[in-house]
């Protein structure tokens, strides 16, 4: 059995975790077809499921961050306004001391919120481009196609049909023009007419029917195979809410109706509880400060969080059902995830975890001053910073006989040693240099 191996995303980062995925999607799909249940939506759900349980550790880092986040940013914004203005050497690299200080004091990397949503994302997108072409990784599902996408594309006029006729064909016009299709690739061709098709609404099935009497028994066949899987709770998963809710209006179906409006608007909810139940900043009254680039990142997630659940409902109207069901289940796991995370974390006792994260800092700092290339890095950065802000007087303190026996010294010790470009041996002798072509 072939793959539709141009209908899954060939991307470089998203594309090996969409194949892998896929197989996982191929396998579960396969797992109910052999007890008599052969339903996308359920497979959909059953591989969301997955993913997130499979995510969940991550899960935990990034919303035990954001739990800590609240409680640093008093800290984190004492020492921005202690520094505010101040733009010279000296001074930054203060406050970015105090503040990596702050982080370890926390027990968090700075760039805690960051990494897990990294790995996260496209293991996500990936899900997302499964769950957008079935066909493309559960064989199944592609079969259900055959024979009628071979008849298309040996029927005169057929595949022009679907290309101007079929509404979802503008989504897939590059595959048209692609110089594969345009050459008579027969596998490219029937991989590009089941894209098309799997997003065809009910009436472009009918349309293709009534327009090609002698395919109507292959498009019948293939139609109602696609909507025994697609069907889920009486939805078609093809089907757009805004097509179902049209459909409904003319052919006076009320469950159609409440399908199609209740997806977008679950959609929507359901992203909205999800970003309620995240961590949150304590309200401030004070107006934001444009000059302080936290505040402004804290009033843009308040926006993102109301703006994206419109969004959710905005997209979901235009977009197959089964995109809407895999929104809705998704939100609603990440939301009992963050109700269990955030209950583990409050009976956390924080305090006692900011006293051992202090402790351990403090036995790294000393293992650190213990050190003798760090000894030496340290001596030579405090010289800079001392001759930066006092040049005369440091200089002048100490012989130019001294300060040379001091760089011979150097020299001698590190002479005959490979010294890495990234080690702090490394840039305490770029210091060094430095001073030293200052002091000619």
């Amino acid at each position: 059995m072939i793959l539709a191996l141009f209908t899954q995303n060939q991307g470089k980062i998203v594309g090996p975790f969409a194949k892998l995925l896929g197989y996982i999607m191929n396998f579960i799909f396969n797992c109910l077809d052999s007890i008599g249940i052969p339903n996308i939506g359920l497979a959909i759900i059953i591989l969301t499921l997955f993913i997130y349980i499979a995510l969940l550790p991550l899960t935990y880092k990034q919303q035990k961050f954001a739990k800590l986040q609240s409680r640093m940013s008093p800290e984190l914004k004492a020492i921005q306004d202690k520094y505010k203005g101040k733009k010279d050497n000296d001074s930054m690299l203060a406050m970015q001391q105090e503040t990596k200080e702050v982080y370890a004091k926390y027990g968090v990397s700075q760039a805690g919120s960051c990494l897990p949503l990294i790995i996260q994302m496209p293991i996500l997108i990936a899900l997302f481009r499964v769950i957008n072409a079935i066909p493309a990784y559960v064989n199944t599902v592609k079969q259900a196609f055959y024979p009628l996408v071979n008849q298309i594309s040996t029927t005169p006029g057929g595949i022009d049909f679907i290309r101007e006729n079929i509404s979802s064909a503008k989504q897939f016009s590059r595959q048209f023009e692609n110089p594969l299709f345009t050459s008579g690739d027969t596998q490219y061709i029937e991989n590009t007419l089941i894209d098309v098709m799997n997003k065809a609404s009910s009436a472009d099935w009918n349309n293709l029917s009534s327009n090609f009497k002698g395919l109507a028994d292959s498009v019948t066949s293939a139609h109602d195979l696609l909507a025994r899987y697609n069907n889920f709770l009486g939805i078609n998963m093809s089907d757009t809410p805004l097509y179902m809710m049209k459909t409904a209006f003319t052919d006076k179906h009320f469950l159609l109706l409440l399908g199609g409006v209740l997806i977008p608007v679950l959609a929507a909810f359901t992203q909205w509880v999800n970003t309620k139940l995240m961590p949150q900043q304590a309200p401030s009254d004070k107006k934001i400060d444009p000059d302080d680039p936290t505040a402004q990142m804290q009033q843009s997630m308040k926006t993102m969080n109301v703006m994206m659940p419109m969004m959710s409902a905005v997209f979901c109207l235009s977009l197959p059902s089964g995109m809407g069901i895999y929104w809705i289940i998704g939100a609603v796991i990440r939301s009992v995830q963050q109700v269990l995370i955030n209950k583990h974390i409050d009976r956390t006792d924080i305090d006692a975890q900011i006293e051992k994260n202090i402790e351990k800092y403090k036995e790294k700092q000393e293992k650190l001053k213990s050190t003798p290339q760090m000894n030496r890095y340290a001596n030579m950065s405090t010289r800079n910073i001392d001759s930066s802000s006092n040049s005369s007087s440091a200089f002048s303190s100490v012989s130019m006989e001294e300060r040379e026996a001091q760089l011979q010294k150097v020299r001698d010790t590190y002479a005959n040693k490979e010294i890495r470009k990234d080690s702090l041996l490394a840039k305490a002798n770029m210091v060094k240099e430095f001073n030293e072509k200052n002091n000619k």
